[in-house]
């Protein structure tokens, strides 16, 4: 439910409280503003089938053509398949090179259609890919903050996942937007890393949003009551990283 009311969330009424979930989301839109002026456009997303498999079908450690595998089996061409890990699978380059990350596979001759990968870190590499919500494996050491959803895993694969979204919607087979070389690439939000709100230096996330009942920091609010955690976003208007909070 963490993940799919984000997912909800990107897309819900403006009436949400501010910060929200849905004003992160409509800043990506800047991105399509700036290629096309004259065409302004909002990008909605919206919850598809999700297909479980609670009996690992393909084990507990995966190769990224295994990934590719399962999001092969949620394919549209108008559409992105998330393919999301528990914290007890194993796949290539996880917690060594990559907390996540996003692709693009042949669907037809003349078609294409996107996907996103992100593991569970909880007991893997929570330093890694779950910070500010553990303490960093490296840098400066700060306590971790509280997770808005009591879940270290859940609500860090939440910022990853965000920002795989965003970035995935602004170069989705990589030759859109991004920085730096093809091979690695700094988009919408991985141009900004461990930024999430003002003031954010190495090892410290930024100003954010405190619950006043749980002492979980967050910089967005979504449906059903949620808080989340999301990353700052490049803005190419100003070539700052912006952030909600």
């Amino acid at each position: 439910a963490i993940v799919s009311d984000f997912i909800t969330s990107l897309s819900s009424p403006k009436s949400e409280s501010q910060p929200s979930a849905s004003t992160w989301w409509a800043s990506v839109s800047k991105y399509y503003l700036l290629a096309n002026p004259k065409k302004p456009s909002f990008l909605s997303v919206s919850l598809g089938k999700q297909i479980l498999h609670p009996n690992y079908s393909l084990g507990k450690t995966l190769t990224t053509k295994q990934i590719e595998a399962l999001a092969a089996s949620g394919e549209d061409v108008n559409s992105i398949s998330v393919v999301l890990t528990a914290a007890d699978v194993a796949v290539d380059g996880f917690c060594m090179s990559t907390c996540g990350s996003h692709g693009s596979s042949n669907v037809s001759k003349n078609a294409r259609a996107t996907y996103i990968w992100v593991g569970n870190s909880e007991t893997q590499c929570p330093g890694q890919c779950a910070w500010p919500f553990h303490q960093p494996i490296y840098g400066p050491q700060s306590p971790p903050l509280v997770a808005p959803n009591n879940d270290v895993g859940m609500d860090g694969m939440i910022i990853n996942l965000a920002g795989l979204l965003a970035g995935t919607v602004t170069n989705p087979f990589g030759n859109g937007y991004f920085q730096g070389p093809k091979e690695a690439p700094l988009e919408a939000a991985s141009a900004c890393p461990g930024v999430y709100g003002r003031g954010a230096y190495p090892g410290y996330a930024g100003e954010l949003l405190v619950d006043p009942t749980s002492g979980a920091s967050y910089n967005a609010n979504g449906v059903n009551g949620r808080k989340y955690l999301v990353p700052a976003l490049y803005d190419p208007s100003t070539s700052t990283c912006s952030t909600l909070a």
